[in-house]
């Protein structure tokens, strides 16, 4: 599987990565609460220090992210992260589908409480 990064994307991810950040990872978090039901989740992007629960990585353009592997059956071999500066948001999409169209990115590193 893989993750092309729009370049919009890259500059917005880039902020987030300052020099005390440069080891921190990306994941796509398949995230069920308050869905009611484990598939009927969306994935949201996270930065973190450890990720929680990945055994597998998908490669990009930007930087490796990582994934369950359980939650792999709901993306396609090849997805687009982009970013929409009208919503402030992120979107994950394929030629396929768009796998969330407000796609929340979520920083869980220790010294940053941050989420946008």
């Amino acid at each position: 599987m893989k993750v092309h990064f729009t370049e919009l994307a890259k500059d917005q991810l880039d902020s987030y990565y300052n020099e005390h950040q440069q080891q921190a990872g990306l994941q796509l978090l398949y995230d069920t609460d308050g869905c009611g039901c484990s598939v009927d989740g969306v994935f949201i992007l996270t930065i973190q220090d450890e990720q929680e629960h990945v055994d597998m990585e998908l490669s990009s353009n930007y930087r490796p992210v990582g994934i369950e592997s359980r939650h792999a059956v709901f993306l396609d071999e090849e997805m687009t992260v982009d970013f929409l500066p009208k919503y402030q948001t992120f979107m994950l999409k394929s030629d396929q589908q768009i796998i969330n169209p407000r796609m929340r990115f979520v920083s869980r590193r220790e010294n940053d409480g941050e989420e946008t």
